[in-house]
């Protein structure tokens, strides 16, 4: 059929389906033409890129070679080195516990909230991350020794020393460890969607139900891992734990500082307590790399999926 100016009309031509070509070279897909790219990479990077790993790679391999491991059982279970250890886990959790307590808020106003030198907040929290930690336990010394500016009144009104204590040490961990977790839990909710925020106000919730049942669960994942980074820099704190709370064994010497001062006199317990360390951080390390482990990051998923929603909170009535 024409139309009365003799042009078909498009309904009654026999249109023909485009020809979709299919990704990639021969109807490869596009993960082919990806291995191929990177097949292709030029020489200029590999030659560098492989230089810059053996770099990193190098010293962890002299560690795992030179290590003492028919007696690594005797001297892992050692007094001192069981002390340090122990003394280690307790103070690293106690400084990640911290950190969650308050961290966790201050990521919140750092996101949701604005008021004046917010900016400059951020940039004063974030700076334990690029200030060396010896210069961050002698700013702790300035501020919260016993001639500091805090420390003189909680020496003077409640004979509380911090200094030189097993409570220093947490101390001087949460000051270097807690910017890790911000930093992660402030970036989780800039990118949240707040729509269940806001409908959760709708339904009358309150801004401590909606921060609890809502907020909470659906940066759950960012939360875990910013503890778990939080967690494995306390373990591995040293300058500002041995400028703050000093060296003293069974109150002070942590891992760190019982590697430094195993070096001196017993290489061999050194490495062991460096093996300790080291598989510390890779199993940190294992667990925050979740396209290692795609059915944790299935769960995380839908966890925060199950929870975030409010239907459940709208049957059991949000008040």
């Amino acid at each position: 059929m024409t139309s009365p100016g003799g042009t078909s009309l498009p309904w009654t031509t026999s249109a023909r389906r485009p020809h979709i070509r299919l990704p990639g070279r021969n109807g490869r897909s596009g993960r082919s033409d990806r291995r191929e790219t990177r097949r292709r990479a030029p020489w200029a990077l590999w030659v560098p890129g492989a230089i810059a790993a053996l770099f990193l790679l190098l010293p962890l391999i002299g560690l795992l070679v030179r290590a003492p491991w028919s007696g690594l059982p005797d001297l892992i279970t050692e007094h001192d080195v069981r002390e340090a250890l122990f003394l280690s886990l307790e103070t690293a959790t106690a400084a990640t516990a911290l950190s969650l307590l308050f961290g966790i808020p201050l990521a919140w106003l750092l996101a949701r909230t604005r008021f004046p030198g917010r900016s400059l907040l951020r940039a004063l929290v974030t700076l334990p991350l690029v200030l060396p930690p010896v210069v961050g336990g002698v700013a702790l010394l300035l501020a919260l020794g016993r001639r500091g500016i805090v420390g003189q009144r909680l020496d003077d009104w409640f004979g509380i020393t911090l200094p030189f204590t097993t409570v220093g040490v947490v101390v001087a961990q949460t000051f270097v460890a807690m910017p890790f977790l911000i930093v992660s839990v402030e970036g989780a909710l800039n990118s949240a969607d707040r729509r269940f925020e806001d409908a959760a106000a709708t339904l009358g919730a309150g801004p401590w139900m909606t921060f609890r049942r809502v907020t909470v669960p659906m940066v759950a994942p960012a939360v875990a891992a910013g503890a778990a980074l939080c967690w494995a820099r306390a373990l591995g704190e040293f300058g500002a734990t041995i400028t703050f709370a000093g060296n003293f064994p069974g109150t002070t010497t942590t891992m760190p500082l019982a590697v430094y001062l195993a070096l001196e006199t017993d290489t061999d317990a050194a490495i062991a307590l460096s093996l300790v360390l080291l598989a510390v951080c890779v199993a940190v390390l294992l667990a925050l790399r979740a396209r290692w482990f795609p059915g944790a990051r299935r769960l995380l998923r839908g966890r925060a999926s199950r929870e975030t929603p409010l239907t459940a909170d709208a049957e059991t009535g949000i008040r």
